[in-house]
């Protein structure tokens, strides 16, 4: 699956902190379970690309 195409795949977000210092993402969908673990200094990197994905498509969607 492709990063634009539409799913109708229900899924859970979490995020947050280890007890050892860690930030979790941890996604839940159905049976599956993901978590992923990183330092604090990825998640900032992760957290810049969120930002950065949510400007791009706040200009796309004003050209609709």
């Amino acid at each position: 699956m492709g990063i634009n195409k539409q799913s109708d795949i229900e899924a859970n977000l979490q995020i947050g902190p280890t007890d050892i210092g860690m930030v979790r993402i941890y996604v839940s969908a159905g049976q599956t379970e993901i978590p992923m673990d990183f330092d604090p200094e990825e998640a900032e990197e992760i957290a810049e690309e969120i930002k950065l994905a949510a400007q791009a498509a706040r200009k796309l969607s004003k050209k609709s």
